[in-house]
Parts: structure tokens; C-alpha cells; sequence
């Protein structure tokens, strides 16, 4: 299954207490960025364009249980720049762990296998490695070659040692959907967890702006990407998606949902970033100030030009997953959605 049972019964626990207490807004997974240097340049990033005195700075693992512990969020997604490479990578996750947070380490793979060791299995720990296509494709947007062999292999020996694996893959224009379909097929036949896929969001200062989505044509293309018998083929295992059923749903089109900048708020080197992950319009020195001072009616679909071709999971999984709790269809397909597969 994608989302481990125990996830979802937590997760769910934790919305319908925030409802008992009446709040509006509350956050579901903490975006966690320790640092923001990384081993990698990938076309479509525009998280390390940054001079090289805030690329060296490393955030400590006492700052950055803080913030998981203000912000209170069960779920912990720790990206960056590379993860792996923080020197106290494993102190930190470790922490987390033992606060029973639910965390997706996300990483390119380069240093897992190595890093192995430091580890240990849980069910609260996910390792979710950056895969944007097949060999050729992936290691071209990443601009190197031999990454997605290397990454294989680290999935493959993450997984003999016991560690949940997940996969997270950007799709892009002009991307081949029996290119993914096969990717699909390949992860759940070496074993992956789950797949978590998401458009990718136009990052002002990455190097390639030619291929970012524009809206209908992220819903045209997902529509194609989750037909799992499309374009005459066959598939050959079934795909565990690590999201609600019902952001899959606004991926096609057929669901319309507005943006929920607070679910999954940023910690970062420079503080809380206002509104998301995705942009910066400002920051906030605690996460109080983030939630009482961001004018949140100023983001999203229709109130912010940024925000006019964004689909991606950090914004609108948070909307699905709490609509997902309301009315008994909506609670019975996210419930079955923990056991059945795409």
C-alpha cells in the first residue's frame, strides 16, 4: 500500500481533532529544508541558486525538532538541497522519529546506499529518491550521467535492508507517458512503496523555464499518465500512489480545488516561508507569526499570478486530503484507497 495503515489512522486522528477545536487552518506535513546545498543542478530546480555562504550552512538537528514540535504537524518531509548531505543527516531524522513523526526523507540517491548504515528501518521513515523518467531521461534533467542507475541500486539495497521506499517524479511538458508507465512499472516491480507524482512547479530561477505545465495541459496529461491500460499497453503490477485519491482526481481535472498554503508549511534556513514552499514572499520567525500574519487570502489559484499554473502536491494534497474527511464517500474511498491499489 502507499500510505502505511498506521500513517492514515494518525493522520486522520489528528483532522478531526483539529475540527473538534475548531480550527481553520492547520498544518499536515511540515516541509523541513536543513540546508539547500545539493550534489546535483537539475533543470528544473530553483531551490540552489543561492551565494555559497547560505549553501553552507547546515541547520541543527535541536532547530529543526523545534520546528516540528511548533508546528505540530505529523508528517515531516525533509528536502533541501540533498538531505544525505548534512552532516548530522541521521541525528536529526532519528529525533524525529522518536517524536513519532511520520518522515519522508527526499534525496537523489548519490549517497544513500553509503548512508545506510546510519539508518534505521521504521515504519516512520521513508526514503523517497528523486526519479523523473527511465535512464535517459531522468539523468538529463538532472544533468548527469549514471544517476538513475545509481539510484536503482540504492532503492534496491534500501530495500533488503528493511527501509520503506517511496519515489517522487516531477513531470514536465513534452514528457512520454509510456516512458512514465514503464518507470511505474519497474519501481513496483523492484519493490517501491509508493510513487508520489506531482507537476512541476515554474521556479523563477531555475535553467530550463521552457517545460513547466500550464494548467489544462497538466490536466490533459495526467489524465493520460493515470489510465493505467492507456495507449494499447498492458500494465504489468498494479501502482501504489502515495496521495489522497481525490488529488489524483484534481491531477485530471475532475475534481476543482483552491490551493491550501498552510498544509504544508516551510522551515528553512531563513525561517518560516511565507506562503509555501514553492515561493518566498517573505519570512516569519516562528510559526505562530507564519499563521496569525500571512495574508493567506492573497495565494492561490485566481489571487496570485504565481500560483495561476500550480497544481502541485505541497499545495493542494493538504485540500484533498481534508476534503477526503468530509461526507461518507469521500471517507470510504480514502479509507479503501490505504488498501487497494491504481
Amino acid at each position: 500500500m502507499g500510505v502505511p495503515l498506521r500513517q492514515a489512522v494518525k493522520v486522520g486522528s489528528y483532522i478531526m481533532q483539529q475540527k473538534f477545536k475548531g480550527n481553520a487552518r492547520y498544518p499536515l506535513v511540515l516541509m523541513l529544508e536543513p540546508l539547500y546545498r545539493c550534489n546535483l543542478a537539475c533543470v528544473g530546480c530553483g531551490k540552489i541558486q543561492h551565494p555559497e555562504e547560505i549553501l553552507n550552512r547546515y541547520m541543527p538537528p535541536e532547530q529543526a525538532w523545534q520546528a516540528a514540535e511548533e508546528c505540530g504537524a505529523p508528517m515531516v518531509s525533509i528536502a533541501g538541497g540533498e538531505p544525505l548531505i548534512h552532516p548530522q543527516i541521521d541525528t536529526l531524522v532519528a529525533g524525529l522519529v522518536q517524536r513519532k513523526k511520520f518522515v519522508y526523507l527526499c534525496t537523489n540517491a548519490i549517497l544513500l546506499q553509503r548512508m545506510l548504515p546510519k539508518f534505521t528501518p521504521s515504519v516512520y521513515l521513508t526514503f523517497n529518491v528523486h526519479l523523473d523518467g527511465l535512464e535517459e531521461t531522468h539523468d538529463r534533467l538532472v544533468d548527469r550521467k549514471g544517476i538513475f542507475k545509481k539510484a536503482i541500486r540504492a532503492i534496491k539495497a534500501a530495500k533488503a535492508r528493511g527501509f520503506r521506499v517511496n519515489t517522487n517524479t516531477t513531470v514536465f511538458d513534452g514528457e512520454s507517458v509510456d516512458e512514465l508507465h514503464e518507470l511505474f512499472d519497474q519501481l513496483m516491480e523492484i519493490g517501491v512503496d509508493g510513487l508520489t507524482i506531482s507537476p512541476g512547479y515554474a521556479y523563477e530561477k531555475a535553467p530550463d523555464q521552457e517545460h513547466f505545465l500550464k494548467r489544462e495541459k497538466t490536466k490533459e496529461l495526467f489524465r493520460k499518465i493515470l489510465k493505467p491500460n492507456g495507449n494499447g499497453r498492458h500494465q504489468k503490477k498494479a501502482w501504489d500512489f502515495n496521495h489522497s485519491p481525490l488529488y489524483l482526481d484534481f491531477l485530471q481535472g475532475k475534481m476543482d480545488f483552491q490551493c491550501t498554503p498552510w498544509g504544508n508549511p516551510n522551515y528553512g534556513p531563513f525561517g518560516w516561508q511565507r506562503p509555501c514552499y514553492l515561493f518566498s514572499e517573505g519570512y516569519a520567525k516562528t510559526f505562530k507569526e507564519l499563521m496569525e500574519t500571512t495574508t493567506w487570502e492573497n495565494y492561490g489559484t485566481g489571487n496570485h499570478k504565481k500560483c495561476a499554473d500550480c497544481m502541485v502536491h505541497c499545495g493542494y494534497e493538504p485540500t484533498a486530503v481534508i476534503e477526503s474527511t468530509r461526507g461518507f464517500k469521500n471517507v470510504l474511498r480514502s479509507i479503501r484507497s490505504v488498501f487497494l491499489r491504481y
